[in-house]
């Protein structure tokens, strides 16, 4: 019977509990900005472009003949996931072309890429599984050094330029009437959620680390009313169901990446439960340009042009 104290003392295990936090703490600040842009599928696009970053790290392993073999597949997967991330709003912005057909391309050239290339470095598409699903045996220090640089990253620019990022992606056309810098929080907000996808990748997966971002500030929707309140009630979720996912499959062969975005989603649902038994009256009206926004608080004043 593994205890408490096995968790905390072995190497296995303290390093995926040590990624899991930085996951629950980073995963919700960068969803709070993608729910409000309505890009939800953002995480998911660059999740794939990911692969192919994985398998890329791949071949250059096996050129170099390092040890192990995916010796560099993270750091594929970041340089692939920062790539993806600036070409989509280049591409956006450019050939102005919708952001559904942008992240379909990132959908389908990623995985696509990803199966051939590891094909190329000798592999085979079961060598992208602990990857696309997560695995707790993967990880290593290395892994875990990596996932704190990357968090912290993510922390301060989320948190610390929160009031930057949540105006222009509240109201786009607003903050750009304003003279905000849009396209640079644009860009900001993309390369965050390639951090948090190369971050997340070892523990959740490529496939369900935008269920991590997105279903918690839904969650999170249905308790509290407010920008700041939201992601901050959407990071406890987070990292509760990150460190309880991952303690269930210490104890049931399971994998880790399914049960923490499962046990989000029955926290989403306990909220909807909540949200419907608690009185009428009491239930603020989400609405304005963010999703965040009470409908019993007034829309920012727009400026007037004086001619």
């Amino acid at each position: 019977m593994i205890t408490p104290i096995d968790i905390l003392t072995s190497d296995l295990l303290r390093y995926p509990l040590i990624i899991a936090v930085l996951i629950g703490l980073t995963a919700p600040v960068v969803g709070t900005y993608l729910v409000q842009k309505q890009l939800s599928l953002l995480g998911d696009g660059l999740g794939h472009v990911a692969l192919t970053g994985v398998a890329v790290g791949w071949l250059v392993g096996a050129w170099i003949s390092a040890t192990p073999a995916d010796l560099l597949a993270i750091p594929g997967a970041l340089a692939a996931s920062v790539i993806g991330a600036l070409l989509i709003e280049y591409v956006r912005e450019v050939s102005h072309t919708s952001r559904d057909v942008a992240l379909a391309i990132l959908f389908y050239g990623g995985i696509a890429g990803g199966v051939v290339i590891i094909q190329l470095a000798g592999g085979t598409s079961q060598n992208l599984m602990g990857y696309l699903f997560g695995s707790l045996s993967t990880v290593t220090a290395p892994d875990a050094v990596i996932s704190f640089v990357l968090a912290a990253v993510v922390l301060v620019i989320g948190v610390g330029l929160s009031g930057l990022l949540s105006a222009v992606t509240a109201d786009e056309e607003f903050a750009r009437a304003s003279g905000l810098p849009v396209r640079v929080v644009n860009i900001l907000v993309a390369v965050m959620a390639a951090l948090t996808v190369t971050l997340s990748m070892r523990i959740v997966g490529a496939l369900m680390v935008s269920a991590l971002m997105i279903v918690p500030v839904a969650a999170a929707q249905h308790f509290v009313v407010g920008f700041t309140r939201t992601m901050r009630t959407a990071m406890v979720i987070a990292v509760l169901c990150a460190l309880g996912g991952l303690l269930i499959t210490v104890y049931v062969d399971l994998p880790p990446g399914g049960v923490i975005v499962l046990l989000t989603i029955a926290v989403y649902a306990l909220g909807l439960v909540y949200r419907a038994l608690r009185p009428a009256r009491e239930l603020p009206t989400v609405g304005g340009p963010g999703p965040f926004r009470s409908s019993t608080m007034p829309a920012p004043a727009r400026a007037t042009p004086h001619h």
